[in-house]
């Protein structure tokens, strides 16, 4: 009877979130859709069959942030629905408890949480990366690129050059910036040099800048073509410090970590990345155990609408505190383990303290 019911229960859950993940992956493609359209309409080589390709790139990256929610509407709906037929009432009355019946919820959001490391993250990754070079291509003809979610910098020393490079967007693992900026200081740290660029391109020993604006205090811009700029950073270097934690799927992080520590370049973003999503599977057991304290209680007809809205409130005070966590172990504040499993595990511990004292009082 056990093993009938738990495989009735696992086929409801995986097929609410089946609909529900088809359902947000429509929406979240039509809102991104009508965005892109709006931004990319005069840009050239951008075609709508182009901004549909553009999109379904950036749908994988975005449909990731929206699995926390997914797991959690997903089992507030089958509980609810479960209820309304009174079918928990009968396994209640048939001597099973909430943690019998419970077992295939959880056993469903751990299995979408290891599908969400295994196959949505390596798609996300190489969807963003490849999205951020297609956005970055169109914008550099008209208008500077917003594609990068925040802007690198790195700063340069050499025997006579005291430079900061940064960038609108990294591309080709940090070998290509995309609307570049390079400022020079003099000894006395005040700029004496500004040269902004559409791309810079890493060669050996030299940047190569393409369409450059240069900038000297006190005298009139000009433009130039192409120019040459001496560097002495090597590649490797650049492409571990420039990576994006985002860009970087799921089975490469250990083998980046290992490469930027080598370097002696800061691990935390990586680290917090792979703690994240390592935790994933366990969050959305807590989201589960969140829905299931508002959705057991049972109602024949419709549940309350003040205690519904009190697991949606929870899930989101989760979801944000895993995020603002999250920042703070990338920027090294707290120590990316803690960061990303401290949040995880108080809630599944109150998540299951609750429907302790619901049912077992």
């Amino acid at each position: 009877m056990f093993k009938t019911l738990n495989r009735y229960f696992l086929k409801r859950y995986g097929l609410t979130v089946l609909w529900f993940v088809i359902g947000v992956a429509a929406i979240i493609f039509l809102i991104d859709f009508s965005e892109m359209s709006g931004r990319f309409s005069d840009a050239k080589g951008a075609s709508v069959l182009a901004i549909v390709g553009l999109t379904l790139m950036r749908l994988p990256q975005l449909l990731q942030q929206t699995v926390p929610f997914i797991s959690l509407f997903a089992g507030m709906t089958a509980l609810i629905a479960l209820n309304r037929r009174s079918e928990l009432v009968v396994a209640r009355a048939a001597g099973i408890s909430v943690w019998q019946f419970m077992f295939p919820f959880l056993l469903g959001a751990f299995l979408f949480g290891m599908l969400t490391i295994l196959v949505i993250n390596p798609l996300a990754a190489y969807g963003q990366s490849e999205a951020t070079r297609i956005e970055a291509s169109w914008s550099d003809q008209d208008q500077p690129s917003d594609a990068g979610t925040a802007i690198p910098w790195m700063r340069q020393i050499s025997s006579n050059d005291d430079m900061i490079i940064g960038a609108t967007a990294v591309l080709e693992n940090g070998t290509l910036l995309s609307q570049a900026v390079f400022i020079h200081f003099d000894s006395q740290n005040r700029i004496r040099l500004r040269e902004d660029a559409r791309t810079a391109k890493l060669q050996d020993g030299y940047w190569l800048l393409k369409d450059v604006l240069i900038t000297r205090p006190g005298e009139v811009s000009r433009r130039v073509p192409e120019l040459k700029i001496p560097t002495t950073l090597k590649r490797e270097f650049v492409q571990e410090r420039l990576s994006q934690p985002d860009t970087v799927a799921f089975y490469d992080i250990s083998k980046k970590i290992a490469v930027a520590r080598s370097y002696g370049i800061s691990t935390n973003g990586l680290e917090t990345q792979m703690n994240s999503l390592l935790s994933t599977p366990l969050l959305l057991i807590a989201m589960t155990l969140i829905a299931a304290t508002v959705s057991l209680k049972f109602s024949r007809f419709n549940q309350s609408r003040s205690v519904i809205l009190g697991g949606i409130i929870s899930g989101f005070v989760l979801y944000v505190t895993t995020v603002l966590v999250k920042a703070f172990g990338s920027s090294g504040v707290v120590p990316p383990l803690v960061a990303s499993w401290l949040p995880v595990f108080v809630a599944t511990a109150l998540g299951a303290t609750i429907l302790l004292h619901q049912e077992d009082g």
